[in-house]
């Protein structure tokens, strides 16, 4: 499907709809077994055109299997590698003050239902046949208003975008997961992890939004603020 949405934020890149499948596509690009590779990276590939996929097996990185719903953090090392560090750590990443934070961090984040894969694929390629459980728009900070703004404009609560502390594929990939499991209409901000803004473009931040919700904001985008002058304007720049 084409995205509504996306013609009038003017995007440069594709929407990238996430879907769960029991095998991995033969045209998907991935990592091999057992070497690592940031799968933010997946993500901006499949914005690219690209057809990516992740599994247990081909995601090493411990914060990649944790966001993109494989597995749990496993405890031991992961909250002194977030936090301080120890004799063991000397190359930690002082996201948390403490182990204690850290593992309070990694006990809470949300818990969802995998299958086999995880496929990232630019939303104009999903079938009729497929049903993604959310779509993730890789954004500048005019496109992102836009974005914040829909997803506010047919609601009575004024806090229907979140930002959560997380790695970057957790920011853009597990949260919107869970919601849509849950039948949770919020929308997440992602990409502020440092560590994965090194395989991402500068100025880009991901836009989450449940697949649910993002039908129905697609049907509200005509009849909004993209319609007026003042979107227009920014429009221009974009």
């Amino acid at each position: 499907m084409e995205s509504k949405i996306g013609k009038y934020l003017k995007l440069g890149n594709h929407p990238v709809a996430v879907l769960w499948k029991g095998e991995m596509p033969e045209e998907a690009i991935h990592f091999q077994e057992g070497k690592w590779g940031c799968v933010v990276a997946l993500i901006k590939a499949a914005s690219k055109g690209k057809v990516a996929c992740a599994t247990r097996a081909t995601t090493v990185c411990m914060g990649g299997r944790a966001g993109l719903g494989f597995q749990g953090y496993e405890h031991g090392w992961i909250e002194y590698f977030l936090s301080t560090g120890n004799e063991n750590i000397a190359n930690s990443e002082h996201y948390k003050k403490t182990p204690e934070l850290a593992r309070v961090f990694t006990d809470t984040i949300p818990r969802v239902s995998p299958k086999e894969c995880l496929v990232f694929k630019p939303l104009d390629m999903v079938s009729d046949d497929e049903r993604p459980e959310c779509v993730i728009f890789l954004v500048n900070a005019d496109q992102l208003s836009g974005l914040v703004t829909l997803a506010n404009y047919d609601m009575e609560s004024q806090d229907n975008v979140k930002v959560r502390f997380a790695s970057g594929c957790g920011q853009a990939v597990l949260y919107p997961l869970s919601a849509e499991e849950k039948g949770d209409k919020a929308c997440y901000i992602g990409l502020t992890d440092p560590s994965a803004r090194k395989v991402i473009d500068k100025e880009q931040l991901s836009f989450s939004i449940p697949y649910s919700r993002f039908l129905e904001l697609e049907q509200e985008a005509e009849g909004s603020f993209f319609a007026t002058g003042t979107w227009d304007t920014i429009q221009r720049r974009i």
